[in-house]
């Protein structure tokens, strides 16, 4: 039951960018491609708020576990401070230099402009998220992530309304294009920050335990945030960033590798739906069974989620494999892209299957507290991830098709090293 919200906010949220990527590919193949990219960029960089908010969640769920609910409000509170921090600093960053940065290293200077103008836009909604995820650790914590869908629901529907207006110039509003899609997206991210707050403010047994009575910030706790966040925050960073150095490889390819990979990618989003949401739920588990001393519990925690993703990846998935070519032609209905778009997906989809098996073992690491452990095997499989893309893209100038096989490499060698991590070291007894 902890999973299933989570599963309905990241299909909401992949429904979400879905919908943006058909608006733009009918609006123009340049936004289409640098909404592509420049969100890959934004998304790099939202991690660092992320990686505290997942540092927070372990927190806060181990605190839980060992029942010491007085400690919960400053530990939100300092999360609050610090990823406010942290957005001040990434804001400036992208408003003085992205733009800059994108022109010297883009082939196709269209796409550059493009790119820095959406990032430019979109980096407002950084302060949401200050709020917005700090809330949410606290609720993935405590297990209510039905919350989390509410807000994610209605964060959605204004999107995909304010889309349609704003890129189109519908329902009154000024056809704005791909700067309409980044307006709409850090509106429908103010909606959604402000429904939940509300819902964590109206919770009266957040009241009872001193929740914000407690929210402030306090070093000792921003000490212990930062030693369990910062190689959760370096993993994402280095996922992404890697991602992201990809599709930049890509795009110096040709603009037709770049709009068939963006295809690929989007329907990536809709079979890490599962993924995400019992990544999230392992992680609360694990932490929380290790703080009320249940370590026998975890492997029959770990099979049981194991099983859960699968049924669901397929449920979620089987178009990947059975009828690609329709899938596609929702996001991207440009004929010229679709049989190769296809094949590739059809390629790939069983690398989805294989990680959301093995993503089990590696957040069991993560909601262990043993996030150094992560990082170190986050980034081995990125320095391999990286050799072989650039082998294949610049090296062997291979294909498009043979190009994505190296998502192969990621997720089998990060499958091999979590779980061989968990069968050789004692990791239930980590303290946080």
């Amino acid at each position: 039951m902890v999973a299933l919200p989570l599963m309905g906010a990241s299909f909401i949220q992949s429904l979400v960018l879905i919908t943006d990527a058909a608006f733009l590919s009918r609006h123009s193949t340049v936004a289409f491609d640098a909404s592509g990219n420049a969100g890959l960029i934004y998304i790099t960089l939202f991690v660092a708020l992320q990686g505290i908010g997942d540092g927070s969640q372990i927190i806060q769920a181990r605190r839980i576990g060992a029942k010491k609910l007085d400690e919960l409000g400053t530990i939100l509170g300092t999360t609050i401070w610090t990823n406010l921090i942290l957005a001040l600093i990434l804001f400036f960053g992208i408003q003085l230099f992205m733009s800059d940065a994108l022109l010297s290293y883009s082939k196709h200077e269209d796409i550059a402009i493009a790119q820095g103008s959406y990032i430019s836009i979109r980096s407002y909604a950084l302060f949401f998220h200050v709020f917005g995820l700090s809330a949410n650790a606290f609720l993935f914590a405590k297990g209510q992530t039905w919350k989390v869908l509410i807000a994610s629901l209605i964060a959605a529907g204004s999107n995909i309304f304010l889309d349609y207006g704003m890129i189109f110039g519908n329902f009154g509003f000024t056809e704005m294009g791909l700067e309409g899609a980044a307006w709409a997206s850090n509106i429908a991210d103010g909606l959604g920050m402000i429904t939940i707050l509300f819902l964590l403010v109206v919770d009266k047994s957040n009241w009872k335990i001193g929740l914000f009575q407690k929210l402030g910030f306090q070093w000792q706790a921003m000490k212990i945030l930062f030693r369990v966040s910062s190689p959760l925050m370096l993993q994402g960073f280095l996922a992404l960033s890697t991602w992201t150095v990809f599709f930049t490889w890509i795009e110096q390819i040709g603009k037709f590798e770049l709009t068939v990979s963006q295809n690929i990618r989007l329907f990536y989003l809709l079979a890490f739906i599962p993924i995400w949401g019992f990544s999230a739920t392992t992680k609360t588990y694990v932490s929380q069974y290790l703080g009320g001393e249940r370590k026998k519990e975890v492997t029959k925690i770990q099979k049981r989620i194991q099983l859960l993703t699968m049924v669901c990846l397929i449920v979620i998935f089987h178009g990947a494999f059975f009828y690609p070519e329709a899938l596609i032609s929702i996001v991207n209905p440009e004929t010229e892209y679709l049989a190769k778009s296809a094949q590739i997906l059809r390629m790939v989809s069983p690398s989805i299957l294989l990680f959301g098996f093995i993503s089990v073992y590696y957040h069991t690491i993560n909601g262990s507290g043993n996030t150094r452990v992560t990082l170190i095997i986050e980034t081995i499989c990125v320095i391999f991830y990286l050799i072989a893309a650039f082998l294949f893209i610049k090296i062997w100038k291979f294909d498009i098709f043979y190009i994505w096989l190296v998502e192969y490499i990621y997720f089998g060698l990060l499958g091999i090293m979590s779980y061989w991590y968990l069968k050789n070291y004692i990791w239930q007894n980590k303290k946080i």
